[in-house]
């Protein structure tokens, strides 16, 4: 009896020394609060609507132009209607995703970090004084932050370029 209770709390302590060394510790870089907020300002680009184009139009005109350019439209998240649904006030925001999953493909293939990227969303919201916005990503900032080899650049080239048209339509009401 005495050798299987010995037996037994070695086992347990041994299950413990392995399971405490296959945890990974997560290494979190130093933070620069003034660089990050430099990052992030510099990441994103917004656009203010042209005069008569309402949030409505520019939905309309971005679905349109995402559709002839052969974008398609992965998600839709009415923000401002959930909080609305969950008894607050809110200014309109809606987010819309796009996408090229062939080109999101080859990407994430060359480097997974372009996953935290996917896909390529485009904020459309109401300030204060209702004036309409179009928020995105900085996708110059995107494009040369990584070195893609001479197969990809064209690839992203064209996501850039597609999700500035995709804007264009919408800031200035392209239908």
């Amino acid at each position: 009896m005495r050798k299987l209770i010995v037996f037994i709390a070695l086992t347990i302590a041994l299950s413990g020394i392995s399971q405490a060394g296959s945890k990974k510790e997560l290494e979190t870089p130093a933070f620069d609060k003034a660089l990050a907020q430099q990052m992030i300002d510099n990441s994103i680009q917004r656009f203010e609507l042209a005069e008569g184009i309402g949030v409505e139009d520019a939905i309309a005109s971005m679905e349109l132009r995402a559709n002839m350019l052969n974008f398609k439209l992965v998600a839709d998240l009415p923000l401002s209607e959930q909080v609305k649904a969950m008894g607050q006030e809110a200014n309109y925001m809606r987010i819309l995703a796009f996408c090229d999953a062939l080109i999101a493909k080859k990407m994430v293939e060359y480097n997974i970090i372009f996953a935290g990227f996917l896909p390529c969303r485009i904020a459309v919201l109401e300030d204060n004084e209702g004036k309409g916005w179009i928020v995105t990503m900085n996708m110059d900032m995107m494009l040369h932050a990584v070195d893609l080899p001479e197969d990809l650049q064209p690839l992203a080239k064209q996501v850039r370029d597609t999700i500035y048209s995709i804007v264009d339509a919408g800031v200035n009401g392209d239908l």
